[in-house]
């Protein structure tokens, strides 16, 4: 069947990254029926019920918005048989869906998963990749099905990833390029069948949910998986280690060609332009830093208020 008309879309997503798909398809030429969000929930250091990103969109978009605790409520199964969706488009939205979701639009559901699947499925696929070192990454268009992020591949595109970029960053590249994607995607959906591509189960692997605990720094590892974790951690929930008794959140950073001369964790030598740290194998420079209820700054502020001298030590804790 070919939707000459453009299909009727209920979205699903919650956080920023969803924002730029949810905008695409109002630019397109099909229609949102309803937006299904997460329900609302304390935010940010005040922790004030506050409309999520998506939320925040549908709304000024003039769009329905449901927000079921429950998938499986019969009030809301019902609400979504009665939109007579063409196609259910998932970005991000945080949860696991339903048979009964899955299938109540007639050509089913797909997603926006920030990686090139089969790599990286999960909760935190941008983070993970970051923290591993990786050198490209991209979005992938797919199938949604009761196996997570298993389903198969409608489109990818690639991005490189730079030595130096934060997960925000590559964040919010892929989701402007996840969105150009969609579209196209849609398109071709409305048009008819495409080819789907079904993902190699054995060359998956995972990224689990990021946790605080992520965070603690290993300072036997090598300089450059310290500096991957910082850099992956950027902007939630941030690598962190202790000096002087005192948690120390590490926000940017770089690694030095120079061989570590002291044990992992300890000052080589602090000036203003960075704190030169002993790793596993080589040494790592920190350029900011944020004590624990303090705003973010430079090395060299920090240095202003905090003397440091080479000896002294990052532990694990307090």
């Amino acid at each position: 069947m070919v939707d000459v008309d453009g299909l009727r879309i209920v979205f699903f997503g919650t956080p920023d990254f969803a924002v730029p798909a949810l905008d695409a398809l109002l630019a397109s030429r099909h229609r949102l029926v309803a937006v299904v969000t997460q329900p609302d929930r304390p935010r940010g250091r005040g922790q004030k019920t506050s409309d999520a990103p998506v939320k925040a969109r549908a709304v000024a978009a003039g769009l329905p918005v449901f927000q079921p605790e429950r998938l499986k409520d019969r009030e809301f199964t019902a609400a979504l048989a009665d939109l007579h969706a063409g196609l259910g488009v998932v970005v991000a939205y945080g949860r696991l869906l339903p048979e009964s979701v899955l299938t109540a639009p007639r050509l089913g559901m797909i997603n926006v998963h920030a990686s090139l699947l089969p790599h990286y499925r999960g909760a935190a696929p941008v983070h993970r990749a970051v923290i591993a070192g990786e050198h490209e990454t991209g979005v992938t268009i797919m199938r949604v099905i009761k196996e997570l992020d298993a389903g198969p591949i409608l489109a990818t595109a690639r991005r490189p990833v730079g030595p130096e970029e934060t997960s925000e960053e590559v964040e919010r590249d892929l989701a402007r390029l996840g969105a150009d994607l969609l579209v196209g995607v849609v398109d071709a959906l409305a048009a008819g069948p495409v080819d789907e591509t079904p993902q190699d189960a054995a060359a998956a692997t995972y990224a689990p949910r990021i946790t605080r605990e992520d965070g603690q720094v290993d300072w036997t590892l090598p300089a450059r998986r310290v500096h991957d974790l910082i850099r992956g951690l950027y902007p939630w929930p941030h690598a962190s280690s202790y000096l002087d008794g005192d948690r120390l959140i590490l926000l940017r950073s770089g690694v030095s060609p120079d061989p570590a001369p002291a044990a992992p964790g300890t000052v080589v030598a602090a000036d203003p332009n960075g704190l030169a740290v002993a790793t596993g194998d080589g040494m790592l420079l920190l350029r900011e830093v944020q004590p624990e209820g303090r705003r973010p700054m430079s090395i060299r502020d920090y240095l202003a208020g905090h003397p440091i001298a080479p000896g002294d030590r990052f532990t694990a804790s307090a």
